[in-house]
């Protein structure tokens, strides 16, 4: 059954009973934290990620996040913070941050559903597909930035090219 065959005809559908859904579905860890957010750990290539999803009713959007645990040295947070603004740069839903005080890289976007729309299960699923995408993509060159010494420039030609295959 297609994701959002189940909800055709749902009229008024709140937007983490739909994220509820897709982590079933896909057989994700989930925890619903209250009626408005939802908290998940989806597995990647290079790590596992926090994905929590809120719903704010009073702006009507449905904010995502997606984190994972870094602890780069001190001393390479500027170049860190140069390789976040490249990535961000090339992010076009979407933008990392870097949370200091709790060692972990963030990956945020907001589905603004003004006017009362309601989101599909095919858009909160790309959303999070879209999100996991990301962090797998700028992953290896924020790793190159802090543990390999690298320049930001030269760990986003890391993030930049497309693997084709399998080793």
């Amino acid at each position: 059954m297609a994701l959002s065959e189940q909800y055709v005809d749902g009229g008024d559908i709140h937007p983490i009973d739909l994220v509820e859904h897709i982590a079933e579905h896909h057989e994700w860890e989930f925890d619903r934290i209250a009626d408005d957010q939802i908290a998940m750990m989806v597995e990647g290539q290079w790590r596992n990620y926090s994905i929590t999803l809120a719903w704010s009713a009073y702006d009507e959007t449905l904010r995502l996040i997606c984190t994972f645990e870094m602890e780069p040295p001190a001393d390479r947070h500027p170049e860190l913070y140069e390789a976040l603004n490249k990535a961000n740069d090339q992010c076009w839903s979407g933008a990392f941050t870097w949370w200091e005080e709790q060692q972990l890289m963030v990956f945020r976007y907001g589905l603004i559903l003004a006017g009362e729309q309601i989101a599909s299960a095919g858009q909160i699923d790309t959303m999070i597909g879209s999100a996991v995408s990301s962090c797998e993509r700028y992953y290896p060159a924020f790793q190159l930035v802090t543990w390999g010494g690298r320049t930001a420039s030269e760990s986003m030609d890391i993030a930049i090219a497309e693997a084709y295959g399998r080793a």
